[in-house]
C-alpha cells in the first residue's frame, strides 16, 4: 500500500517552488551568492546542534566540489536540491590516493535522522583507483528519495543504523552497495559499469559480522541493469552479491534482473567458504532474464525461492518498522511486497 503524503505529492512534480520546502527552520546554499552560503560544509557548520525538528538545507543547482561531514550533533538535517543532475556534490578521494575506504566518502553522515532529496553524490577516483565511496551514512533514521550515487568500487557505504532508499539510481562496479546497515532500497535503478581487467561486478557486500545481528539489504521492486557504457562484449560477470562477513544478509524481491546478472547469483569472498552455511541470500518473486535461479549456487544459506513468510520479514514494515518514523519525511512508500 502506497504511503503517499500531500508534501511527497508535491516534491513528485518534479522542479517546484523550493520555498515550499524551507520553512522558517532552514537556510540556502547557492553558489552565486543569492543564498544564506556558498558552501554546503559551512550551512551544514551553522545548523543546531541535536535538533530536534527537521532543519532544511535547499542546495541550488550547482556542482559543489568539497567534502562534507554531517556530525553526530547534527541531528535531523534535510538536504534538498534542484534536482539529480542538477545539484551535484562531487569528490575523489580514493583507496588509491592513499585515504580508508571509510575516510574516502564524499559526503558522510554521522548524524541522526538525515534527510536528502534530488541530489547527486558522486566520487570520481574512476575505475582503477580501487574503493571510492560517493556517501557514508553511519547513523540511523536517514532517507534518501530521488537521489544518484556515482562512481565505482564501494560507492554506497550503507555503514550501520537503520536507513531508507526509495526511487534513487546507483551507478557502481565493485560491492556497489556495502555495510552493516538495516536497509531497505524500494523503487531504486541499480546500473553497473565496465568494473576494469580482471574484475567481476557485485551488486552488494552486507557485512552482519554475528549472528544476533538484525542487519541486512533488502532491495524491493528494484532493477538492476547495465549502464549505457557497459560493454556485454567484454564478458564481465556481474553478482548479486558477495558475504563481506559471515552472516552476510541480503534479500532481492519483486525485482527486475536483467541478463547482465550471472547464472550462480552470488559470488565467494576471495574464493573463502567459511560463510556459505552462514549467509541468508534470498530470492522472491523476481522477474527478467537474470531472475532464472536453476543454476544458482547450491549453498546452504542461498534460499532461490523464498516463501511469502520469509519474504514479509523484509518488507518497509518489518525489517526498518517503516510505519513510525518514514511518514515525516514525506517520502512515498510501500510498507508490504
Amino acid at each position: 500500500m502506497e504511503k503517499i503524503l500531500s508534501l511527497a505529492i508535491i516534491l513528485g512534480l518534479g522542479c517546484i517552488v523550493q520555498s515550499q520546502l524551507i520553512p522558517q527552520s532552514g537556510i540556502t546554499v547557492a553558489q552565486d551568492g543569492s543564498g544564506n552560503f556558498t558552501t554546503i560544509s559551512d550551512a551544514v557548520d551553522a545548523a543546531p546542534t541535536y535538533s530536534k525538528q527537521t532543519y532544511y538545507i535547499q542546495i541550488k543547482a550547482g556542482t559543489y566540489a568539497e567534502y562534507i561531514i554531517v556530525g553526530v550533533k547534527k541531528t535531523n538535517i534535510a538536504f534538498i536540491g534542484d534536482g539529480i543532475g542538477a545539484t551535484i556534490i562531487t569528490g575523489n578521494k580514493s583507496n588509491g590516493t592513499h585515504y580508508s575506504t571509510y575516510d574516502s566518502a564524499t559526503v558522510a553522515i554521522d548524524g541522526n535522522g538525515f534527510i536528502a532529496k534530488y541530489i547527486t553524490f558522486r566520487n570520481s577516483a574512476g575505475p582503477s583507483n580501487g574503493q571510492a565511496v560517493a556517501m557514508r551514512s553511519s547513523f540511523s533514521l536517514s532517507a534518501f528519495y530521488k537521489c544518484r550515487f556515482e562512481g565505482y568500487q564501494d560507492i554506497l557505504y550503507v555503514h550501520r543504523g537503520v536507513q531508507f532508499y526509495r526511487e534513487c539510481e546507483i551507478f557502481g562496479t565493485i560491492d556497489i552497495i556495502f555495510g552493516n546497515a538495516k536497509v531497505v532500497f524500494q523503487n531504486c535503478s541499480i546500473f553497473v559499469h565496465n568494473p576494469g581487467q580482471r574484475h567481476s561486478n557485485v551488486i552488494t557486500a552486507q557485512g552482519r559480522g554475528t549472528s544476533d545481528q538484525i542487519t541486512g539489504i533488502s532491495i524491493h521492486n528494484c532493477k538492476i541493469m547495465p549502464a549505457k557504457d557497459f560493454n556485454s562484449n567484454l564478458g564481465i560477470k556481474t553478482y548479486l552479491g558477495r558475504p563481506w562477513r559471515k552472516f552476510s544478509t541480503v534479500v532481492i524481491m519483486k525485482s527486475f534482473l536483467s541478463s547482465i546478472i550471472d547464472p550462480e547469483g552470488w559470488l565467494k569472498w576471495n574464493n573463502d567458504t567459511s560463510a556459505l552455511s552462514s549467509l541468508y541470500y534470498g530470492e522472491y518473486h523476481n522477474k527478467g532474464p537474470g531472475s532464472i535461479t536453476v543454476k544458482r549456487v547450491r549453498w546452504e544459506g542461498v534460499h532461490k525461492a523464498m516463501n511469502i513468510v520469509e519474504a514479509e520479514n523484509f518488507t518497509v514494515r518489518n525489517f526498518i518498522n517503516g510505519e513510525a518514523w518514514i511518514h515525516p519525511t514525506g517520502i512515498p512508500f510501500s510498507l508490504d511486497l
